[in-house]
């Protein structure tokens, strides 16, 4: 406190730096948490989380309280933000020593909406990755953001509590993890459908059956009966399980034994992806080249690594976290469960 009686000012700069303190003692002993990084100003990037935070900041009971977590998730004071099944936690560092702890609960998206949703987006989605990178008609855009209709959720879906003693129905611990729930989604756009509790298969099911009843009808007897999953994946962008294409990577020569004496360097990510082609799906490939690196790859070596495309990558990754192979170990970084 100030000779006043005020609180005392406290600069960006040492919120910051007692941030990162109390983050690298949590770690210690919560190695697997996963506190949000904002790099610059901007709160989020990507469509999914520019939209997650309009939809909140367009709300009158929102509008006037959620700024106030603006400065707390700008300077890394959520020290770890989970995503589950309608159910955000984060642990979030006030003015106490001890972070206080937050739930946020969102509720289902309404099945009446989900339909209706379903229905308008039939012929409009080419592929889970357009999903996720935001790449679609701006009227479908326009249907997933309408307000009380559309896939992101209104106030009366989203109830929240936090351990500090703030009477404020919305606290700025709260308005923080709720903005970090936007950067969140910019690393990871399928856990917003996670949150919500729906199937992103779904959305661009109708599509997928739709282009593949008219690429059969345009076939021959004898195409159509060798149009494979592989085929489907490729044209579509689906992870459907399927073992990798690794013809090209096969044609690179093969590296060139040590002399004796001498130590082979150790292999790269993507020597080791390739060393894998033959025995892998897509999802187990990845799952591997995690577990040969102790201290974690990224989503950019992976990429490199397997030559699929990102959005594919995080579909992947995320789906492996769920089912517990393999954990987040760091922002955009993943390693052992």
């Amino acid at each position: 406190m100030s000779y006043w009686g005020y609180p005392k000012y406290v600069t960006v700069a040492e919120k910051k730096t007692k941030a990162e303190k109390k983050l690298q003692q949590l770690r210690k002993k919560k190695p697997g948490i996963t506190p949000v990084i904002i790099e610059g100003n901007t709160l989020a990037r990507t469509w999914w989380g520019k939209s997650w935070n309009k939809n909140l900041e367009r709300y009158a009971d929102y509008s006037n309280r959620i700024g106030r977590g603006k400065s707390y998730v700008r300077h890394g004071a959520v020290l770890d933000l989970k995503i589950k099944g309608g159910q955000v936690t984060a642990l979030v560092q006030g003015t106490r020593a001890k972070p206080y702890e937050v739930v946020i609960k969102i509720a289902p998206v309404k099945k009446s909406n989900w339909d209706q949703i379903r229905k308008q987006c039939r012929g409009e989605l080419r592929s889970l990755p357009d999903l996720l990178a935001g790449k679609f008609p701006k009227a479908l855009g326009d249907i997933f953001l309408a307000e009380g209709k559309g896939l992101f959720p209104t106030p009366e879906e989203i109830s929240f509590d936090c351990s500090c003693p703030d009477w404020a129905s919305m606290c700025k611990h709260v308005a923080a993890a709720l903005y970090g729930i936007g950067a969140r989604l910019d690393e990871d756009p399928l856990l917003f459908f996670t949150l919500r509790q729906a199937d992103t298969k779904e959305l661009v099911a109708r599509a997928v059956q739709e282009k593949t009843g008219n690429l059969l009808a345009r076939a021959d007897k004898k195409s159509a009966r060798v149009i494979a999953d592989a085929d489907l994946s490729g044209l579509f962008g689906l992870d459907m399980d399927v073992r990798p294409n690794f013809a090209a990577a096969a044609k690179i020569e093969k590296p060139k034994l040590p002399r004796r004496g001498k130590k082979a360097a150790p292999a790269s990510v993507a020597e080791q992806a390739l060393d894998l082609k033959t025995a892998r799906t897509a999802p187990a490939l990845i799952e591997e080249i995690v577990k040969q690196h102790p201290n974690g790859v990224t989503v950019a070596m992976l990429e490199e690594a397997t030559g699929f495309p990102r959005t594919k990558i995080y579909a992947i990754t995320s789906r492996l976290r769920q089912q517990g192979r393999i954990s987040y170990v760091a922002q955009g970084v993943y390693g052992r469960p």
